[in-house]
Order: C-alpha cells, then sequence, then structure tokens
C-alpha cells in the first residue's frame, strides 16, 4: 500500500510523508521537530519509522526542522549538493560589520605589516605583497556583504554539535533528471523554476503507483509538464490571488519577486495548467503551498474546479487543498 500525507503546506511551514512497505520518507521538515513529530501521530504516522528526508530545496520553510528532526532520529537527508551548500551558509554564524568597521580593520592590518621588520638584505619582495594588498582593497568597491565564516575548529578536533548547527547523521547527493531509491520508492527528481540554490519538483514511484510533488514554482516549463503526467496524485501549488497579493500588505520587492518567474504559482497558473497541459490521469489534484495573506481557500478551489469543468475528462479527478496548521487526511492506493 503507497500512503501520502501532507502535514503542512504553505509559507510557515511544509512537509509531507510518503510511505510504500517498509519504507516512509518525509519530503521537506518546515516544521519544527515537536510540530512535525505532533503531526504525524495526529495523521497515524510514527516518527521512529521515518527512514529518510528528502529536501526540495533550502528556503525556510522547507528546512525549518530539518537538523533536529534528522538527529533525533538518526536518519539520513537527501539533498542536491548545492542545496546543501545553501543550507549551511543559511546555519553557519558569520561575523556582520558596517563598511567603517571593515575599513578601520583594514587600516590596522596595514600598520601592523609595515611595523614589521624590514627584509633581510638581499631578500626579494613577495610582488603580492601583503601590505600594498590591503591598502588597494580599501577602496568601498571591494566590500565584502559580510565577514567570513567562523574559522573550521583543526583537524585534530572534532566539531560538537553545540558548535556545529549543519551536523547531520548522514547526507546523500542526488541530481535532477537523475532518478534514485530509497527503499522501496523510486525518485525522480527534476528541476523547477524559483529563486533557490538548486530547487526541484519530484515524481514518486511505487508498487505502480506514480504520485507528482510540485510546489514553489514561478511557472510550469515544458520539463515540469512532461514530469507531471501519467500520475495517480498531483500535489501542484497554487499560491496566491493575483489581485490580492496586488493589493496586499507585502512590500513591492516582495510582490516582485511572488510574482516573477522563479517565484510562485498563482491560482490562475495553476487552474490554466489543468485546463490546458494537464493530461487528467491523477485520481487525487491536491492544491498546495497556498498564501494566507495573499489567498482564499474558495478561490483556489474555484479556480481549479472552474478549469476541471472545463473538461469532461477531468471530472474523475478529486480536488483537495493542503493546509497550512493541519494534515490532510491520507490518502492510499
Amino acid at each position: 500500500m503507497v500512503r501520502f500525507t501532507v502535514l503542512a503546506s504553505g509559507s510557515k511551514g511544509n512537509c509531507t510523508v510518503l510511505s510504500c512497505g517498509r519504507t516512509r520518507i518525509l519530503v521537506d521538515a518546515g516544521l519544527s521537530c515537536r510540530e512535525l513529530f505532533r503531526r504525524m501521530k495526529l495523521a497515524g504516522e510514527e516518527p521512529a519509522t521515518l527512514n529518510a528526508i528528502v529536501i526540495t530545496h533550502e528556503h525556510q520553510d522547507h528546512v525549518n526542522g530539518l537538523a533536529v528532526t534528522a538527529r533525533k532520529l538518526g536518519i539520513p537527508v537527501y539533498f542536491t549538493e548545492a542545496t546543501h551548500r545553501a543550507w549551511m551558509r543559511w546555519l553557519s554564524p558569520r561575523r556582520q560589520m558596517t563598511y567603517a568597521q571593515w575599513l578601520e580593520m583594514v587600516r590596522k592590518q596595514a600598520a601592523e605589516r609595515q611595523a614589521e621588520p624590514e627584509s633581510p638584505v638581499g631578500e626579494i619582495d613577495s610582488p603580492d605583497d601583503p601590505g600594498e594588498t590591503a591598502v588597494e582593497n580599501s577602496v568601498p568597491s571591494a566590500m565584502p556583504a559580510s565577514a567570513d565564516p567562523a574559522p573550521e575548529p583543526s583537524s585534530d578536533q572534532a566539531p560538537s554539535l553545540k558548535d556545529d548547527p549543519t551536523w547531520l547523521p548522514a547526507i546523500e547527493y542526488f541530481s535532477a533528471g537523475q532518478p534514485f531509491s530509497i527503499g522501496d520508492i523510486c525518485i525522480s527528481p527534476f528541476t523547477i523554476p524559483h529563486d533557490a540554490a538548486d530547487p526541484v519538483g519530484f515524481v514518486f514511484s511505487s508498487e505502480g503507483v506514480r504520485l507528482g510533488f510540485a510546489t514553489d514554482l514561478g511557472y510550469i516549463p515544458p520539463n515540469v509538464r512532461e514530469q507531471l503526467r501519467d500520475l495517480d496524485l498531483l500535489l501542484l501549488e497554487s499560491n496566491h490571488d493575483l489581485e490580492m497579493l496586488r493589493d496586499g500588505p507585502y512590500p513591492w520587492s516582495v510582490k516582485q519577486r511572488v510574482l516573477s518567474r522563479v517565484g510562485h504559482l498563482s491560482n490562475d497558473a495553476a487552474s490554466q495548467f489543468l485546463a490546458a497541459d494537464y493530461d487528467g490521469q491523477a485520481a487525487y489534484v491536491i492544491l498546495g503551498h497556498l498564501s494566507e495573506n495573499n489567498n482564499l481557500p474558495e478561490l483556489a478551489r474555484v479556480s481549479a474546479e472552474r478549469a476541471l469543468l472545463g473538461r469532461a475528462s477531468l471530472l474523475a479527478n478529486r480536488l483537495l487543498l493542503a493546509a497550512q496548521h493541519e494534515p490532510l487526511s491520507a490518502i492510499s492506493f
């Protein structure tokens, strides 16, 4: 039996449990570990039975509880390499400084180097003299956005969990376009257009059942349309209503990001896909990642229903909406 349970979907946290036979995987870990476990138990899933966590991208609403959950359960985390690096950068402590602080640091370093004893007679100075380099780098265009991360511990001293927030029990890399398996579940990752390091969607296959997973994408390119065919279940983003977003409280820069081709799908974009490009094969269509500020469940549902009603071949599809604050009832095949 294949079982698909959306625990949370939205801008405050995303996570889904997929189980088949003896294999259970968590897709994203955007809730705190405690809340994630609570919702799993509400949905009839036992956290201790999870075998792995698979990550779509590094944004906080998809990885907020990742490290604690993986450590508590002692299970591997699957990323693309670029996503893993971006997640590590997000968690690694960095020392911020103003321009004035940085300039003062450079001047002190230059003064210290000039105060050092002169080179012995006959010794040739390196063409990359540190003092000259420091002076040259003092122009504003060379100012770093932030200081380098704190130095890593020496090789003879392993970092503790307290010192290394990025520590995970095990890490496995995958690449978009290259299927891989976790236990009884075959996973086909594909690239999606979103403003993250290397975002992906998935098609999960097991026991002849195919489940498509596509949220956090600004539009639906040909490669995604091709992946979302011959499915038994489709989880598709329907993030915002265009008018609510344009008239809403977000700053204009955020609105532009959401509306961009690396932002999020609107209700109109999701329904257009359902009306024009979707093959209608899925028994279930789940609308996910609905914005609490810029959408209403009723608007997302009506928009999608109109698209489905316009094509007789889609009438057998059951339309569901994933929520932010409670798990969706499990779907079994």
